[in-house]
């Protein structure tokens, strides 16, 4: 049976187990929930009021980005989340842009480091990571010149 979760601001990652499982990384606690990676972000762009469709259209007409789309889960507090791989595969795992303090190159792999001192080694290349949160910077960017404008 799948479980209900949303991101939400203290969420860091949502790691892709299997075609079944998650497992949640938040500031303070780390578990397994038994629903797929993408259902939780879907679940979660539907609690704050819109579809993944959506979302994906709208970083689509913002940005121009159309492949492996940064998503904005909630417009007020900017949280956006990027995939570390295509959101249709099963081992596409979901990243929180506001929450990561640094990247590091680790051998064939990428290490993250988000605010709170936690260290995630994600299993893709520093050069893949990096292109993604240049993606999600630049969308984070246009939604605040749009604020501000």
């Amino acid at each position: 049976m799948e479980e209900i979760y949303e991101v939400n601001n203290s969420t860091l990652a949502v790691i892709a187990i299997d075609e079944n499982n998650s497992r949640i990384i938040e500031k303070e606690r780390d578990f397994i929930v038994n629903t797929p990676a993408m259902k939780i972000i879907e679940n979660s762009c539907s609690y704050f009021g819109s579809s993944y469709n959506g979302r994906y259209e709208g970083t689509k007409r913002l940005t121009g980005i159309s492949y492996k789309s940064p998503i904005i889960i909630e417009e007020s507090t900017n949280m956006i989340f990027f995939p570390t791989a295509s959101p249709r595969i099963t081992n596409c795992s979901w990243i929180s842009l506001n929450n990561i303090m640094e990247y590091k190159r680790c051998e064939k792999k990428a290490n993250l480091v988000f605010y709170n001192g936690y260290k995630l080694e994600l299993d893709v290349s520093f050069n893949v990571l990096e292109n993604q949160i240049m993606r999600a910077t630049r969308l984070d960017s246009i939604l605040r010149k749009r604020k501000i404008g």
